[in-house]
């Protein structure tokens, strides 16, 4: 599945540039910087801009594909990438040379967009990668680098940017949820997957903790949205960074991966745990809403919520499963007892709710 179109030896693809191109003379002074760092693979560039509401900076649309084509010639060592909605936006862009597009969150979690968008990239030989959408949903993300694969793209990756999650409490603006990256990293083995940490951490100064993380956790690269001055950008001015903020981000980054620390190692082991422990919750939620769902049953069928029969049936399955792969059943034993009991403990709750005794 991998190539070396998204590779370099021995770090990390950056993909790095302007939130969206606000005009020619800042599209040319970003080029020129970033160049200049000699750390860049690729620059990013905002062309259309899905804006929340409308009335904000939209993009420049085609003249600003006018503009990158034309550094494409000054630069020939350099590449350029830019995000596409509609099938129109690729066109536009494989006329004017582009070499990657990513979609973003906000499409990706549509699969007739997804579709329509992988018709128009079938056969290509540019890079496409696929931002994780909004949504926490790992199939979703899946299933749409799965029709950009399928359209014989030759080149596709995935791009992390985090979750949006209404109130969550979480500092970032878009929760990271490590355990989907790890989780797709598993179902789509030697699928390059970037990071973006200017969308998962909404600001500057969570850009240097997430990208370590990521590290951490084996990601091939990373997407940073840079502006000659954040401070007058006309979209996400806080999550930019200026080209010296970009340098030291990187040169951090460097430090980091190469202190091989017994800490390090650890962090990157209790980051898995957590991701793993992610899951878990998640399914010891759903399996009590089954519970609930059950106790609605056998109220109508008036049975009661312990059932000796099942419940010896299913404990022998789950010990017969743990041997077989090393755990140990006196370990798997106690712990299925403490979700049977809480399980009981839900579906009598349920009944006495409905006045059942």
């Amino acid at each position: 599945m991998s190539d070396n179109f998204f590779h370099t030896d021995n770090r990390p693809f950056i993909i790095a540039g302007p939130c969206s191109v606000e005009s020619r003379e800042q599209l040319t002074q970003i080029t020129a910087l970033l160049q200049a760092t000699q750390q860049v693979d690729m620059i990013r560039c905002g062309v259309w801009k899905p804006r929340t509401r409308p009335g904000g900076f939209e993009g420049l649309g085609e003249p600003a594909l006018e503009w990158i084509a034309a550094l494409r010639a000054q630069y020939p060592g350099l590449r350029f990438c830019c995000e596409v909605a509609r099938p129109e936006h690729v066109e536009l862009c494989l006329r004017h040379g582009i070499d990657a597009v990513w979609i973003g969150a906000r499409t990706s979690g549509n699969p007739f967009s997804v579709g329509e968008l992988a018709q128009a990239l079938h056969g290509c030989d540019i890079g496409v990668l696929v931002k994780n959408p909004i949504a926490a949903d790992i199939n979703l993300w899946q299933g749409a680098i799965e029709r950009i694969m399928q359209a014989d793209v030759a080149h596709v990756a995935a791009i992390h940017r985090g979750f949006y999650l209404y109130h969550d409490g979480c500092p970032y603006r878009n929760k990271p949820l490590w355990e989907a990256a790890i989780e797709l990293q598993r179902r789509l083995p030697g699928l390059p997957i970037f990071c973006d940490p200017s969308h998962m951490g909404g600001h500057r100064r969570y850009l240097q903790e997430l990208m370590a993380t990521a590290s951490d956790l084996g990601c091939n690269g990373y997407m940073i949205e840079v502006h000659p001055h954040p401070e007058t950008a006309l979209t996400d001015g806080d999550q930019q960074v200026d080209v010296a903020g970009l340098v030291a981000l990187l040169a951090s980054l460097e430090a980091h991966q190469h202190a091989d620390s017994v800490e390090m190692r650890l962090n990157t082991l209790r980051q898995q745990i957590d991701a793993i422990d992610e899951r878990l919750i998640q399914a010891m939620g759903e399996r009590m809403e089954i519970s609930r769902k059950i106790a609605h049953l056998k109220m109508t069928d008036h049975l009661e919520a312990y059932q000796p029969q099942r419940w010896n049936e299913l404990l022998r399955q789950r010990l017969s499963t743990a041997q077989s792969i090393g755990l140990d059943p006196h370990f798997v034993r106690k712990l299925y007892e403490a979700i049977h009991e809480e399980s009981i403990r839900t579906q009598e709750e349920v009944m006495g709710n409905a006045g059942v005794h």
